[in-house]
């Protein structure tokens, strides 16, 4: 091994570390005690959410069970306020499952195909697989010194990019997402109505 694959396993494992440290000790802690009246409370009029199938009101209903994600595309100016139930689909989607399925070989998963959670509890299985497919996976980029191979196709207009910044990106999503998670449950513990 080289001084070079030495560096960037280090740096792998360092920023792997940060985001499961995070997840560990602040963020999924977070998320202990979660309930059902809670993962679908509606802040603010017309958040998006997770419904029941054939109740939403967005101009797109995604999914594929009995319950569907609110959503639009192009998305309005300024966007809806979201739902801790809508946050934590997109986080099992859009920011873990759908990478597993491109780069890891997991089950494929999208907006339309996945079956949506309809309790607390089921949506925190669904993000505790889809994360720990997420780390695994990023664990063998690093065990195989891949983490500057490009991305490829399968990321689109970010296929020149390299895993390492794929890797960074889901830190950030991880962290902001969960951060609007953290907040709408402090909104919940306080509110008046």
């Amino acid at each position: 091994m080289t001084t070079n694959d030495t560096v960037l396993t280090t740096l792998g494992n360092d920023t792997i570390d940060q985001l499961d440290a995070h997840w560990t000790t602040q963020l999924r802690p977070r998320f202990e005690g979660l309930t059902d009246l809670e993962y679908g409370w509606e802040p603010t009029p017309g958040a998006w959410n997770v419904r029941v199938r054939g109740t939403g009101t967005a101009p797109v209903q995604a999914g594929s069970g009995e319950m569907t994600i609110d959503f639009a595309y192009p998305q309005p100016v300024p966007p809806p306020v979201t739902t801790i139930a809508w946050r934590l689909g997109h986080l099992i989607v859009g920011v873990f499952g759908a990478r597993v399925a491109s780069h890891f070989g997991g089950p494929p998963v999208d907006y339309d195909s996945h079956a949506y959670a309809a309790t607390a509890d089921e949506a925190l299985r669904q993000l505790d697989a889809a994360y720990a497919a997420w780390l695994a996976g990023v664990h063998g980029w690093v065990e195989t010194d891949t983490l500057l191979e490009r991305l490829g196709a399968v990321e689109g207009p970010y296929a020149e990019l390299s895993r390492f910044d794929l890797v960074l990106h889901i830190n950030r999503e991880t962290i902001h997402h969960g951060a609007e998670v953290a907040l709408l449950r402090d909104l919940w513990a306080h509110r008046t109505d």
